[in-house]
């Protein structure tokens, strides 16, 4: 009789506890179903975001690098014989024509004496080395001194073997000067060499600056901006803003609800950080690029660009 009790007992113990764990259960399932009625739960999730509104866009693809500005026109002037120089009429800077007296030669030598030899600018320019002083001993193998026409001035640059296809003639490019940081010059090209430098394995090119600014003196380092194709027709975003997965890319487009759908997109030419979308996305529309990371398809959002939503 002992033993029929004491079973009975652990047998209402056990009922209770099943009953006890069944209302738990019921409880965390309610309270689940609660929270993701009001947002507390992933379903409900809203996220913040910032958007950009699709539209085509050129982008200008380019070559930077380096050149230096100098003449267009640049002659070194040697005498006519040899000697020492007597006298010099010009100085650095100095503006010349062509057949003005730059210096004087004497060519005596000892027991012999000749009438002292004019050196004649060979062109039209300024003075743009200093001349040798009196008295230097020169060959007929030695500069006076170099004219230059500062006021026509180019860029020199050379650009690497890779992209030789695409230098032509009429290119244009920004240059900057390192004594004007925050100004530039626009210049276009109106020289490519033939050939590639078998050394260096670059080309070199010629850029003329599209006006004269006195600002701009031979001799000045450059940066060199060359645009060398444009790639126009299609939308743009930033690449940065796409999601990848398995090779294949994809944009989350912003819907009237306020919901975000998963699209995959077909990726064109990129140019800093700024890729076309051949495929997947049309003009006009919105387009996640901050805050994508965290979204899947159907996710509910909240746009804050430009103070939105807050």
């Amino acid at each position: 009789m002992a033993k029929i009790r004491k079973s009975y007992i652990v047998m209402l113990i056990t009922a209770a506890v099943t009953v006890a764990l069944v209302m738990v259960a019921l409880g965390i399932v309610k309270k689940n179903k609660e929270g993701t009625q009001n947002g507390r739960g992933r379903g409900g999730t809203t996220f913040s975001v910032r958007t950009m509104t699709l539209k085509k866009t050129t982008l200008h693809d380019y070559i930077s690098t380096n050149g230096e500005v100098e003449a267009q026109s640049s002659v070194e002037v040697f005498p006519d014989m040899a000697g020492r120089v007597a006298s010099v009429e010009v100085q650095l800077g100095s503006s010349v024509r062509v057949g003005q007296v730059i210096a004087y030669i004497d060519p005596n030598e000892p027991g012999v004496r000749y009438v002292q030899n004019p050196v004649y600018a060979p062109i039209n320019g300024s003075i743009v080395t200093t001349p040798l002083k009196v008295g230097t001993k020169v060959s007929t193998n030695s500069v006076i001194t170099t004219i230059g026409d500062i006021k026509h001035l180019q860029v020199t640059a050379n650009i690497p073997e890779r992209f030789v296809s695409l230098l032509k003639p009429g290119l244009t490019a920004h240059v900057m000067l390192e004594s004007y940081p925050d100004v530039v010059f626009a210049a276009r090209v109106s020289h490519v060499s033939p050939v590639v430098d078998a050394m260096s394995r670059t080309k070199e090119i010629i850029l003329t600056f599209d006006r004269n600014d006195a600002r701009i003196n031979a001799g000045m380092f450059a940066k060199v901006i060359l645009y060398t194709v444009d790639y126009a027709g299609f939308v743009v975003m930033p690449v940065d803003s796409l999601v990848s997965k398995d090779d294949h890319y994809y944009a989350y487009v912003l819907r009237d609800d306020s919901t975000v759908q998963r699209r995959e997109v077909t990726l064109g030419r990129t140019v800093d950080s700024v890729v076309q979308i051949l495929d997947g996305l049309a003009e006009g529309e919105s387009v996640v690029v901050e805050g994508q990371a965290a979204l899947s398809d159907g996710a509910k959002v909240r746009d804050i660009t430009n103070g939105g939503g807050q």
